[in-house]
């Protein structure tokens, strides 16, 4: 095991002290790690009940620390050794100096990490961290309209096994200090002003704007699914034929690309009311969110994962529901794929710069497989070179056998095969791709001979060949 050291504790136990190492690595610029079940000489005796300790921890550090930490901290089950242990994620704080709220913003209540030891704080270092705290965060600012309404944030909790009471907007923090709706409520409302955009170009520049989708004007939670739906549709699949075999390929890494969708949306700066935007070329997409680093925050630390949220309160909700596993683990997992030039930092923005596995500019081979897939006819010399007609020779190089599936049309497929008299607009639902996609995605089927549609709009699919 790595020794304890400035961003790492070790404890054997959950004990009452808990609280103190956690504040203390919110008061630390680059946060921390606190494992329970390790003894400080690294060797790991487990936990009886880790279950119980992760929810026990978790009353602890909402109820006991002011300001609210929720949103800074992830409590994550592990094993090691055949032991079950408890890794508690910290990430910096922004209102600093954080305290323990029966001790209050005193010496006795402020810890800092120094060296490997929570320490306490002094009180010069407590008052200088006051006056420098964030005041001007999403949480403060007063939503505009006080009429909101939160159906769809609801449904999204009730699909996750949540269920928010009467007092879900205390405890998401949608609240003011004056107790009125802040600008948080605001991007997750119903209906609101917020609109993110997806534009489309024909090349490499700004130039031939060719398509350009508003997703927005509701929750921020359904806008951030639209897009993530939007872009999945778009980060096509092509096949590249080598002498042995035919290899496929996606334009972008499909984990880096949600990563980078999910890290604009929940850290963008929307105290200026400047949405993330989202821009795809002939040879990259673009993703550029507002706001610059985090105070303090160096690039080299922005590139080991040291997380500093912006907005703990979206940071919260949209763990809560999933969009994102642990904090930190973002920038790591785009750097698994994309380095560290596929960043630009300027003062006011954040871009992110994934270039496309093929340019579709230069050799139309994903427009080709597409033709293939959906198009017209395949005839001509399969597994060749195919270009010119659809339904004589289409572009492209197809490899394998006519009757071969992609993953979604297998998915399809496979929701007929269990279901003959299923419509397409349930199939839609299901898979979640617009109707259109749907539709083209049937033909392919029927005319590779798997299915066969008897009786128009109100009758079933025959299925041909199993």
């Amino acid at each position: 095991m790595i020794s304890e050291s400035n961003r790492i504790e070790y404890k054997r136990e959950l004990t009452d002290g808990l609280e103190k190492e956690v504040i203390a690595f919110l008061n630390y610029r680059e946060g921390g790690y606190i494992y329970i079940g390790i003894e400080k000489n690294g060797e790991i005796v487990g936990l009886l009940d880790a279950d119980s300790d992760q929810l026990r921890i978790k009353d602890k550090l909402k109820h006991n620390i002011l300001p609210s930490c929720m949103g800074l901290f992830d409590v994550v089950l592990e094993r090691k050794e055949d032991k079950e242990i408890v890794k508690i994620i910290v990430a910096s704080g922004s209102e600093k100096p954080y305290y323990q709220q029966k001790y209050g913003m005193t010496e006795k209540g402020c810890y800092i990490r120094v060296g490997s030891a929570a320490e306490p704080m002094p009180q010069k270092q407590i008052d200088e961290f006051f006056a420098k705290r964030t005041r001007n965060s999403i949480s403060k600012i007063k939503s505009n309209r006080q009429d909101l309404v939160f159906e769809q944030l609801k449904i999204y909790y009730e699909a996750k096994g949540h269920y928010l009471n009467d007092k879900f907007a205390t405890n998401l923090e949608l609240l003011n200090a004056d107790n009125d709706f802040n600008y948080v409520a605001y991007l997750l409302a119903d209906s609101n002003g917020t609109s993110m955009k997806v534009a489309k170009y024909k090349g490499r520049n700004r130039v031939e704007l060719i398509e350009n989708n508003e997703y927005g004007y509701c929750s921020l939670i359904k806008s951030t699914k639209q897009i993530l739906d939007k872009l999945e549709l778009e980060n096509k699949t092509f096949s590249t034929i080598t002498s042995k075999e035919r290899i496929n390929k996606r334009l972008w890494n499909p984990v880096a690309l949600r990563e980078a969708v999910i890290n604009a949306i929940v850290h963008n700066d929307y105290t200026h009311e400047i949405p993330p935007k989202f821009e795809i070329f002939s040879d990259r997409i673009e993703i550029t969110s507002a706001g610059s680093l985090p105070d303090n925050i160096s690039q080299s630390e922005f590139f080991e994962g040291i997380s500093v949220p912006r907005n703990k309160e979206l940071m919260r909700i949209f763990k809560d529901l999933d969009l994102v596993e642990q904090l930190g683990s973002g920038i790591p997992r785009i750097l698994e794929s994309y380095g560290r030039e596929s960043v630009t930092f300027t003062g006011n923005f954040i871009r992110m710069s994934f270039m496309s596995s093929a340019d579709v500019h230069d050799a139309q081979i994903i427009e080709d497989n597409i033709k293939a897939e959906m198009g017209g006819a395949i005839g001509g010399q399969i597994g060749g070179q195919i270009g010119g007609q659809i339904g004589g020779q289409i572009g492209g190089q197809i490899g394998g056998q006519v009757d071969e599936l992609t993953d979604k049309q297998r998915e399809v497929y496979n929701l007929i095969l269990d279901n003959p008299s299923i419509s397409r607009a349930k199939i839609m639902e299901k898979i979640g791709i617009n109707k259109s996609v749907i539709q083209k995605y049937t033909e392919v089927l029927k005319r590779k001979g798997f299915i066969e549609r008897i009786d128009g709009t109100r009758g079933y699919w025959k299925i041909i060949k199993k």
